[in-house]
């Protein structure tokens, strides 16, 4: 069975043009879960702390998954993909051998509320052609059973498969459990796997089998063998629930780019300097 191997509360940082946010993965107390790299929450009723938004920026090497849970953001890149994410819906951009682009929010009022997860690809797959997939709401399947609810994103689950189409075995879900709910999910031995809440509190066991909670903001690295479970609280859960096969290649990593050496970065950069990004 898997237990929670550590519990990591999200801390405050800033990101694009001044966006504020949670970040979880990626953070001094969780650098990263192979193969996932990093995961933040974004979210406010302020429009002054998102409306600035994620201008031109570049990416190479790994792949971004945004999940949007309310609002909407405008994506354009260098490739000439353009959509609008809107709320549940699900964007998976493989960055490949390079893309430029960017992810503006459509309106300046309301709230915007999502997630930006960073998926690592291993050195065989890092230059490959970049590409873009606009997973829909629609598109994603629910499930219900005994006061669960998931949606599908990627990997399968429950009976139903995503719709991401992903370059690696990686599974994410997003989990509505009702009060007193009981998610059980079967995950492979080799994965690492993670559980984000972000509303609401659920209750695994540490490695001795001692009661431990999750709440809304943490993060729960699952370590162990065989399935997951997890109990809902007296008001419920939302989560994001996610496990991949580790990649452990060497990783070297600075700001946007994410290869296996550090003259792999270097010449990143000098590609982006030069304009050649999005050449292989």
């Amino acid at each position: 069975m898997r237990y929670i191997a550590k519990k990591v509360v999200g801390v405050p940082a800033t990101d694009g043009a001044g966006v504020k946010l949670k970040r979880v993965i990626g953070s001094p107390a969780l650098d990263l879960i192979d193969p996932f790299l990093m995961l933040d929450e974004f979210g406010s009723d302020d429009p002054q702390s998102w409306i600035a938004g994620f201008p031109d920026h570049p990416h190479r090497g790994f792949e971004t998954v945004t999940i949007m849970l309310e609002g909407r953001v405008k994506h354009a890149d260098s490739v000439g993909n353009q959509g609008v994410i809107e709320a549940g819906d699900v964007q998976w951009m493989t960055a490949g051998s390079g893309i430029i682009h960017s992810e503006m929010p459509e309106r300046a009022q309301g709230r915007l509320r999502g997630f930006q997860l960073w998926v690592n690809l291993p050195g065989k797959l890092k230059m490959i052609a970049p590409r873009y997939q606009d997973v829909q709401a629609s598109r994603i399947p629910s499930v219900s059973a005994a006061d669960v609810t998931v949606r599908v994103i990627a990997g399968e689950g429950f009976g139903a498969k995503g719709p991401a189409d992903t370059l690696m075995p990686v599974r994410l879900l997003d989990v509505t459990l009702h009060a007193g709910a009981v998610f059980k999910m079967d995950v492979p031995d080799a994965h690492a796997c993670f559980v984000y809440v972000y509303e609401g509190a659920v209750r695994g066991t540490d490695r001795n089998g001692q009661a431990l909670e999750v709440a809304s903001g943490s993060l729960g690295v699952l370590e162990g063998t065989a399935f997951v479970t997890l109990a809902a609280g007296a008001s419920g859960a939302k989560l994001l629930f996610a496990d991949g096969k580790p990649i452990r290649e060497p990783i070297a990593r600075y700001g946007p780019f994410v290869m296996n050496t550090r003259e792999e970065i270097q010449k990143a950069f000098e590609d982006y300097s030069r304009g050649e990004l999005v050449t292989t």
